[in-house]
């Protein structure tokens, strides 16, 4: 379990970590009042969060990048709209999760399950480990893909999923725990070579 889930880290952890909650607060606060600054530095702290989580529902590259830009623009024109609680990237991901939802019903469709054009984040595809990890993902459901994502590429907690997805904690648990034995029974079933931890 371990090993997977230090395999899902690795592929999904962003390649800057998002920032301290207070100091994307503080971003959003200056983005409110009109600096580009503060907007570069929360794109740079957020695009990789904000992408893997577009593409879990998106599941398209294209159309994640779409919903990713889309959130953006969101978030510079309504800055001004966030109170301050604590949660800000909860209200980040919110905002791309309407924009997602909103692009699929004027498309007429929901999250199909077999438009896989992507299913992950493009770190090193190359990889071994890139090309089976994204084979197993295709044995997550919608929100268990969602929930780990959310975990592993945001950083945010399960009670943040929780409130996030309208979930009881107990569920965003049992799912987050249910796809990581997916995962590893899934790579396994592949015959993937794992490393040992040292």
């Amino acid at each position: 379990m371990l090993m997977t889930m230090m395999l899902v880290e690795n592929h999904f952890k962003p390649l800057r970590p998002v920032m301290d909650p207070h100091d994307l607060e503080e971003l959003l606060r200056q983005i409110a009042l009109g600096s580009q600054q503060a907007f570069e530095e929360l794109y740079r702290a957020t695009d990789s969060a904000i992408y893997g989580y577009a593409l879990s529902l998106m599941r398209n590259h294209h159309e994640a990048q779409d919903v990713m830009m889309d959130t953006y623009l969101k978030i510079r024109c309504a800055a001004h709209l966030y109170m301050p609680m604590g949660k800000p990237m909860a209200w980040i991901l919110t905002i791309t999760k309407n924009i997602a939802r909103t692009k699929l019903r004027s498309a007429g469709r929901q999250i199909p399950l077999d438009d896989l054009e992507e299913t992950t984040p493009s770190f090193d595809r190359d990889s071994e480990e890139a090309v089976a990890l994204e084979q197993a993902m295709k044995v997550l459901g919608d929100q268990e893909r969602q929930i780990l994502i959310l975990h592993a590429v945001t950083g945010l907690k399960h009670r943040e999923i929780a409130e996030m997805l309208g979930m009881p904690l107990a569920t965003v648990l049992s799912k987050y725990a249910r796809s990581l034995k997916k995962l590893k029974k899934a790579l396994e079933e592949d015959s993937f070579p794992q490393k040992e931890v040292q």
